[in-house]
């Protein structure tokens, strides 16, 4: 998973958010998904995308 995530505007792109990632657990990407961080990073940046779309 990334250290940090961009999310971008619709057309023309403009940076809308900047998410830096902290997981406790740096493991696998599959153990990572079980972690409550990614739960809370999951829903935070798709809430975000959404509005987007």
């Amino acid at each position: 998973m990334a250290d940090k995530i961009i999310v971008l505007s619709k057309r023309p792109a403009v940076i809308k958010n900047i998410y830096e990632i902290n997981l406790t657990n740096k493991s696998t990407p599959i153990e990572n998904r079980k972690a409550k961080e990614f739960a809370y990073y999951y829903d935070l940046i798709w809430k975000d995308i959404e509005h987007n779309v």
